[in-house]
């Protein structure tokens, strides 16, 4: 969602550019020259047009709801996009402490690959959730205890404002041991 934003951002400040740009040479070509024909914009066509329109016009009514739909799908959009951060113990009142979710995955992952049975293992950590899924040659119940213990340990290490729940998958994997 953010790479959207980082692409929608520029373009509707670009097209919003162009719009001003457009009214300013409209502006002083009507200024220079009032009784030219407009250079860009055929903003006198559109002035007859609008004269007949009414707030009851169903062009009107249409392009309001337009808008607002519109207006509220970019206001979604950003609330969606916004940083997912983890909150860590304040040290005092006046501070406040994050640090990212990738951060967290990876500190959660050294720990979990620095085990002498897994293989290898993916994490996915959020505020309110990791997931851990670990590969071993040995059997996965025994290997997944011991994984979880050490996450579970890590957990109480970190001083995490609010404590994530936690997930973990072991497999075993075929491959010569």
């Amino acid at each position: 969602m953010r790479l959207l934003l980082r692409v929608l951002a520029p373009l509707l400040g670009l097209l919003l550019a162009v719009v001003g740009l457009a009214i300013v040479v409209e502006t002083v070509t009507l200024w220079v020259a009032p009784g030219s024909s407009p250079l860009v914009v055929p903003w006198p066509v559109w002035q007859t047009a609008a004269e007949g329109l009414t707030w009851q016009s169903g062009a009107v009514r249409g392009a309001a709801v337009a808008v607002g739909v519109v207006g509220l799908l970019v206001l979604v959009l950003g609330l969606v996009a916004r940083r997912h951060d983890v909150y860590l113990a304040d040290p005092v009142p006046e501070v406040t402490v994050t640090t990212s979710p990738r951060s967290l995955a990876r500190t959660v992952g050294h720990e979990v690959r620095s085990h002498a049975d897994v293989v290898s293992a993916s994490v996915v950590a959020s505020a309110k959730k990791i997931t851990v899924k670990a590969s071993t040659l040995d059997p996965a119940e025994a290997v997944r205890e011991d994984v979880r213990a050490r996450v579970d340990a890590m957990l109480v290490r970190l001083p995490l404002a609010r404590r994530p729940r936690v997930s973990v998958s072991v497999t075993t994997t075929k491959g010569v041991k």
